[in-house]
């Protein structure tokens, strides 16, 4: 049975295949121009599922956004470096987890799934995202998972309590200036002393190349309305119609350690961890694990060495993004 989902931006076709009871998505854009990580896919979720991915991210993220859930190369590959580097998985156990820009789920789903004798909370601005998100536990039958509405975005909810282990993966970028200002300390409020804030595939502002928004060189470095200027002549990712705070919104401006480590610098009880598990023995390391290995791996490793190198001449690492692991001593 063909089932056919139309939506303003395209349409998707879901046909269940004929060798399992998984259902093939492919999506069909109608402005050519915006960018789709992935076209099609195969899932297990549900039609009722899938529609309601599509209403709340848009078919262009469609596919991207299901394949973070059940490819276990993406979010999981992600987590398991991005945390277990810096904490055993047993430290997780009986423990509770913030995980804070919880968008559709998929991180909180694949968090359920990794650490399952731990309390996972999510936290999402948007009621569309977080209906998906039920949703999503709803299918797995994912128990140790609730979901909460952020009341606003310079405010997080009442009456949360206190977590061991705080995330915001691929949020942090996503923040307004202010808003990073403003919640970064009422977040860290909430962490137990010896608590952990992990902030994660967020792009690092330092860094030559922007490769979330906009994928163009030296942008970084240029003052906002150049940059903004820049981004609409040169980036395809880039809508030319696209306000500075819209850019802001996607991404453009990602962190940097210094800046972050500012947000908090009212509590002096704050330790910067180096990852020292799994394999891993900086935030180098971890980038080049978190890489397309399948692909341009001589220029991964030539990369990998530069930054190296230029660690060990400065001192500074100097990765695309940035895998932070913050301890409330």
């Amino acid at each position: 049975m063909l089932i056919i989902l139309r939506h303003p931006d395209g349409l998707v076709h879901i046909e269940q295949s004929r060798n399992t009871d998984k259902n093939i998505i492919s999506v069909e854009l109608h402005n050519k121009r915006l960018f789709m990580p992935i076209s099609t896919f195969e899932t297990t979720y549900p039609w009722e599922l899938i529609k309601s991915i599509l209403q709340s991210k848009g078919p262009a993220c469609l596919c991207d956004e299901i394949m973070k859930d059940e490819d276990p190369c993406c979010v999981q590959h992600q987590l398991q470096y991005t945390l277990l580097s810096y904490v055993s998985e047993k430290d997780f156990e009986n423990r509770r987890i913030l995980d804070f820009g919880c968008g559709a789920g998929a991180s909180s789903i694949v968090l359920s799934r990794m650490l399952p004798n731990t309390e996972i909370v999510g936290i999402e601005l948007d009621e569309k995202l977080l209906y998906t998100a039920r949703l999503r536990a709803e299918h797995y039958q994912a128990h140790n998972i609730r979901f909460i509405p952020s009341p606003d975005g310079n405010s997080i909810p009442d009456k949360l309590g206190k977590f061991d282990y705080i995330i915001l993966s691929a949020v942090y970028e996503h923040l307004l200036p202010h808003e990073r200002k403003n919640l970064l300390p009422k977040l860290w409020a909430h962490l137990n002393s010896g608590g952990v804030m992990f902030i994660n595939q967020t792009p690092n502002r330092l860094f030559p190349i922007e490769l979330h928004t906009t994928h163009l060189p030296l942008i970084n470095y240029l003052p906002d309305k150049l940059a903004l200027l820049f981004a609409r002549m040169f980036s395809k990712r880039v809508i030319f119609g696209d306000g500075w705070e819209t850019l802001l919104r996607k991404g453009i401006r990602g962190g940097t350690v210094s800046e972050i480590t500012d947000f908090l610098y009212g509590d002096q009880k704050l330790l910067l961890l180096e990852p020292a598990m799994v394999g891993v023995h900086d935030s180098i390391d971890i980038w080049y694990r978190l890489t397309n290995t399948k692909r341009l791996t001589t220029s991964r490793k030539l990369l990998k060495f530069g930054m190296k190198f230029f660690k060990f001449v400065t001192g500074i690492q100097l990765t695309p993004c940035l895998s932070l692991a913050l301890k409330k001593l």
